[in-house]
């Protein structure tokens, strides 16, 4: 009976010794969650009132969702905290911990950034870019281009092509030579070797710029985006598939300091929404696409379907632009071989 009272006596202790380490190990969570919330700023790309801007308020909405309210991230427009063409700046020296951002801005400084945000020319479908950044190390790649800086790159937001919004027709390649241009990263270098005079204007002066004819042409963002910017008050031709970004990439960008103080749900928190807005809002622009097309033709614009065989006889020039763009620089050498392996891999390069 003692002998049976003892094992009663151990085998509870056992549970509760058990109990004790579970508890642990479910309700143990990092000082800087258990403190409070951890509250951040971001200033994104787009204007307030648009589509995509009405993604990063779901992006937001769901990394607080996730984290129980624990993680607010303050949301601003573009240029609400500072000019877009300075975010990279501010967010490195932490006067706000996060952007979102197109690599391509800083291409010219970070050749890597050409190769994370577009390939003109290249791949064809957004799922294929997508692909690269999660299945063949495209993410860590990027994460190293931005380690230097003082940055963490977090994820991609990927959709498909931007269209080309042109005052004057562009039917063919040729027609590019001689006209002036708003294209950012991987797309000036390569715009520029068909002939464009490129000026890589921030995203909120393109509607300025085409308005009182600084330039001729430019790539924005997508189809509605653009659209709900007035585009199609200043440019009557609307120019599909855009050979210069057939794929996009923007990217969700944070202060490395502030990134690493982040217990690792907060960080996962922040993979996961990105993620999810990423498929999100790439499935609302395939929908709205024929839909905004509609109303450009009904604003009086020409929408011109560029001829595939054009860009297929263009790429081989193109890709001696993607071999200029890399500056010879190891990291971005090695992001352009993984690409374009990829994309022989995919049939769409010889």
């Amino acid at each position: 009976m003692r002998n049976s009272k003892l094992s009663r006596r151990a085998a509870l202790g056992a549970v509760a010794a058990a109990g004790a380490t579970m508890a642990a190990s479910t309700f143990a969570r990092p000082a800087l969650a258990q403190s409070g919330t951890v509250t951040w700023r971001m200033q994104a790309l787009w204007d307030g009132g648009t589509t995509p801007q009405k993604y990063e308020e779901k992006f937001v909405a769901r990394v607080a969702e996730l984290t129980g309210g624990k993680f607010k991230i303050t949301l601003f427009a573009a240029g609400q905290i500072v000019p877009a063409a300075q975010a990279f700046d501010a967010v490195r020296g932490g006067a706000f911990e996060m952007m979102k951002t197109f690599d391509g801005y800083e291409a010219g400084k970070i050749p890597s950034f050409a190769f994370t945000s577009t390939v003109p020319f290249g791949f064809a479908e957004s799922d294929q870019l997508e692909a690269w950044f999660y299945e063949l190390g495209g993410i860590e790649m990027a994460r190293q281009a931005y380690a230097p800086a003082g940055l963490h790159y977090i994820a991609p937001t990927v959709y498909g092509q931007e269209p080309l919004h042109s005052k004057v027709p562009v039917r063919k390649i040729a027609d590019l030579a001689g006209k002036k241009g708003r294209f950012v990263g991987l797309a000036s270098t390569v715009m520029g070797a068909f002939g464009v005079s490129v000026t890589p204007l921030p995203t909120g002066e393109v509607y300025s710029a085409l308005d009182k004819g600084v330039i001729d042409m430019a790539d924005r963002g997508d189809l509605t985006a653009n659209f709900e910017a007035g585009l199609a008050e200043v440019a009557k031709y609307v120019i599909v598939p855009g050979f210069h970004q057939p794929t996009t990439a923007t990217s969700y960008v944070a202060n490395r300091a502030a990134y690493d103080k982040l217990p690792a749900d907060f960080k996962a928190a922040l993979a996961v929404a990105a993620r999810e807005v990423s498929g999100a809002l790439r499935q609302n622009i395939l929908v709205n696409d024929m839909a905004s097309l509609a109303k450009y033709r009904a604003k009086g614009c020409e929408v011109i379907m560029f001829d595939a065989a054009e860009v297929n006889a263009a790429r081989p020039k193109a890709m001696d632009a993607w071999k200029t763009a890399t500056k010879g620089e190891a990291l971005a050498s090695k992001i352009l071989d993984s690409q374009t392996a990829f994309m022989k891999q995919l049939g769409l390069l010889t």
